[in-house]
């Protein structure tokens, strides 16, 4: 049987994959905190953790939440770690995605194999279709708007997400997160030109290009609560590429908020 380790990030997915692998191993990186209790390891001392990991016998990893750039102390690095030092920081500094692919080849050049959630837990991921609530044509029409947005940022290696009213783009997703983009367009509701008009779309997507092994967007039942607030519409997503925790949890808080939830083919 093939031993699993879940690196474990911020966030509830960490626990909805540990409930598909009942018998991995569980890591978080010091400093972040998962939802679920974790073993530790630095990032200066990512050699030493590799090897642990090839001693415990495990075969595969995969990543599971939200994990900010950790600031990095230069007397905690050991000799090996230490050698890795120009092309960590080198990562650090360059967007996500690029940051996330050396991680990736780091630990795939120590034997390990990257799985991702699709893989481990499919229901997690919702194919094509309105999981609740009535969309209008000005809904879709700003979804369209927001899905060229999205698409188009993707080369910028910016955030997987942002928030369109009226075809204008009130709000876009960068290092601060989902979370920040929402709050935002919360203060701002009055950018929308028509105040009895279309109220917005919450769109997310994978970047053109990303490694959809890690990082995919990531929806739940507090991004239901944010975009309520934020008041829009409903929240819109590329179908078959984005995360939806609490399903059930998720689509009774978009009922009770009037706010529709769909699965959009890309």
């Amino acid at each position: 049987m093939t031993k699993t380790a879940i690196i474990a990030g911020e966030g509830e997915l960490a626990p909805a994959i540990a409930a598909h692998l009942p018998d991995a191993l569980i890591f978080a990186l010091e400093g972040f905190p998962p939802a679920i209790p974790a073993r530790t390891f630095r990032l200066e001392r990512l050699v030493p953790f590799l090897d642990h990991l090839s001693d415990e016998g495990v075969q595969r990893v995969i990543f599971a939440g939200a994990v900010r750039r950790p600031r990095l102390e230069p007397e905690a690095f050991d000799p090996m770690t230490a050698r890795m030092v120009p092309r960590i920081l080198a990562a650090m500094q360059s967007g996500d995605d690029a940051a996330l692919r050396t991680v990736l080849e780091i630990f795939e050049e120590s034997g390990l194999s990257i799985c991702s959630v699709n893989e481990i837990a499919p229901n997690l991921i919702p194919g094509e279709g309105v999981l609740t609530g009535q969309i209008s044509e000005a809904d879709q029409a700003d979804t369209a708007r927001a899905a060229q947005i999205v698409k188009a940022l993707g080369p910028l290696d910016l955030g997987q997400g942002c928030v369109v009213a009226q075809g204008l783009c009130l709000a876009v997703e960068t290092l601060p997160g989902t979370a920040a983009m929402l709050d935002f367009s919360a203060l701002h509701k009055g950018l929308r030109p028509n105040p009895r008009g279309a109220k917005g779309v919450f769109y997310k997507a994978p970047k053109p290009g990303q490694d959809r092994r890690i990082d995919l967007p990531t929806i739940g039942p507090d991004t239901v609560d944010q975009a309520a607030a934020a008041g829009l519409a409903g929240i819109a997503w590329e179908a078959g590429s984005v995360i939806l925790l609490d399903r059930e949890e998720t689509i009774g808080r978009a009922r009770a908020a009037n706010l529709f939830l769909w699965s959009r083919a890309g």
